[in-house]
């Protein structure tokens, strides 16, 4: 463990558990107290009602801005997917073709309409009504007939070889409203995308009919279909009529869903617990905003999820699903020199110190004072200040006027310079180091999620890089200097600034060169001259350098 005398002011220590199974994590601090002080102010108004009270931040949506759900079904080529005729459960009629075939006592192979009364004619035996028959009856149907002439020594084959087209009326609110060819046992989708589609601005997919003699033969509900794949399966005739009802009552779905769409009541209300099996939530949706008109006013509802489930949508309402709950704890890395996972569940107010006294490390192997932490929102800062000062550097300078010719020519050269070094200055990406080791020890700060700890290990090397000529790892020397070292790099090269050098610690921190003593684990970084004669410029790129080396532990080259 990291040794107590390095934390400052640790609280009391805990027991780390590593993330090897789920919802382990540190124990939490004790809980907070409430604050005791008494405040004299009047009785507070209750918002816990339909009007008022935290909402997720979501702006009011148009309904009709919305695609219905179900807008890309007619994307799928059910056009293209007539079917042959040979369901099982279709049904004979006239006009359509059986194969007959017989061999034995009997023999024929011929192909025979059935006619207008509904029959074949069997040779040598005589008409047979098949009008009505399911092609999956039509050989049982026809093996008797002829085995009641013939009943010994016969064998019978019988196939449904071709139905008769049929043409069908498509029609309401439908983009392109038509009779359109097909076969009885063609699905209504064939027909519907046929002719286009449902008009998704006006058009129901949950209130279709199929009509035949001003009577309604099937009622279909796309829905059914989108969710489940069932959908009725009429026998369609020719002159059939397929509508499209006008569009219901909608309502819409936003936010944190897999399906954002303008959803259609069936009837007048449909329970959140409904909605929920068909918007199909993202992981980590925890409240609902309900937002809608009522008999008593307009509605804002902010309701947890299982609340939801037992609350009415009605016609017009806007239900948003967000993840507005914050999870209790935090995950945060290893890396380095220690024992154990690598990887913490912890409490959400957990310590750097008491994470660091539940971690076993290897005795003189873990460079305890130099302890660092990587941290997203400080790779995000240093990311977003070094962009504002490249955007100065190029705003300051590439824009400038020149009086003379000659002071023109110096600022095209001083142009090309400020251009390549931001190029590139902006392909950097900054480590985020949070430096919490210092002389007096390790800052005991509160640990975000994400955070990655670094234990080093103890090292006998110094790194040598930047404008150096061989840049190299050389054993620590007590008494060494820094220019002993660089000597020992081959010295600077021609770019190499002998004013502008750094020395990066393990842990992190950037020093200058002459304010510090070399220690293990230390990386000299000699920073370049800046070839220009502005000295303003000059002492801008230099500042620039500066921050790059602090973000990046890099000596960018000009």
């Amino acid at each position: 463990m990291i040794g107590a005398s390095l934390l400052l002011a640790l609280p009391s220590l805990s027991s780390a558990q590593s993330l090897s199974l789920p919802g382990e994590v540190l124990p939490a601090a004790s809980a907070q107290q409430p604050v005791s002080a008494e405040v004299d102010a009047p009785p507070r108004a209750d918002w816990s009602n339909d009007r008022y009270g935290p909402v997720a931040q979501a702006p009011r949506v148009d309904i009709d801005s919305l695609p219905p759900f179900g807008a890309n079904l007619f994307e799928g080529g059910f056009r293209g997917t007539m079917v042959d005729g040979l369901n099982q459960d279709y049904r004979i009629k006239p006009g359509d073709q059986v194969t007959l075939r017989a061999w034995g006592a009997v023999e024929f192979d011929r192909v025979m309409p059935v006619d207008a009364q509904g029959n074949i004619f069997l040779p040598s035996i005589g008409p047979l009504d098949v009008q009505g028959v399911s092609s999956a009856q039509l050989d049982a149907r026809v093996r008797q007939a002829i085995q009641s002439v013939y009943p010994e020594n016969v064998q019978v084959y019988t196939n449904l070889q071709g139905v008769q087209p049929v043409g069908v009326f498509v029609t309401g609110y439908v983009e392109n409203p038509g009779r359109y060819a097909g076969t009885p046992s063609d699905s209504v989708l064939y027909f519907l995308d046929q002719a286009g589609g449902i008009d998704n601005a006006l058009g129901s997919y949950r209130r279709i009919r199929l009509m035949r003699g001003g009577q309604v033969m099937a009622s279909i509900d796309l829905y059914d279909f989108l969710l489940r794949g069932d959908i009725p399966r009429p026998q369609l005739r020719d002159g059939d009529t397929i509508v499209v009802d006008e569009r219901g009552s909608s309502f819409a779905v936003t936010g944190d869903v897999e399906r954002a769409y303008r959803y259609e009541l069936r009837g007048q209300n449909l329970l959140g617990s409904e909605l929920v099996q068909l918007a199909r939530l993202k992981s980590g949706v925890s409240h609902v905003l309900l937002r809608g008109d009522r008999a008593t006013g307009p509605v804002a509802t902010y309701l947890s999820l299982s609340e939801f489930l037992d609350r009415s949508i009605q016609r017009g309402d806007e239900v948003v699903f967000s993840a507005d709950q914050r999870e209790d704890s935090i995950v945060v890395t290893l890396e380095g020199s220690f024992f154990g996972a690598s990887r913490y569940a912890l409490p959400r107010d957990a310590r750097l110190g008491e994470l660091l006294d539940a971690v076993a490390v290897p005795a003189d192997m873990t460079a305890e004072e130099s302890v660092s932490i990587k941290r997203e929102s400080v790779a995000r800062q240093q990311r977003q200040a070094l962009h504002d000062s490249l955007r100065r550097l190029e705003t300051t300078y590439l824009g400038a006027s020149s009086a003379t010719n000659e002071e023109a020519q110096i600022r095209v050269r001083e142009a090309e310079l400020i251009q390549t070094f931001v190029e590139r200055a902006r392909t950097l990406e900054p480590s985020g180091r949070l430096v919490v080791a210092h002389d007096a020890g390790i800052s005991d700060i509160r640990l975000q999620d994400g955070d990655v700890i670094t234990l080093p290990e103890v090292t006998d090397s110094v790194l040598i890089s930047g404008e150096v000529i061989v840049p190299q790892a050389a054993v620590f020397r007590p008494g060494m200097s820094v220019w002993d070292y660089i000597d020992g790099a081959g010295g600077l090269t021609q770019r190499g600034d002998e004013d502008h050098i750094l020395v990066v610690r393990q842990n992190g921190a950037v020093r200058d060169a002459d304010d510090i003593s070399l220690r293990p684990g230390d990386e000299v970084l000699v920073m370049p001259a800046v070839p220009t004669k502005n000295l303003q410029l000059a002492t801008s790129i230099t500042q620039i350098l500066y921050q790059i080396a602090v973000a990046t532990k890099v000596a960018i080259d000009l």
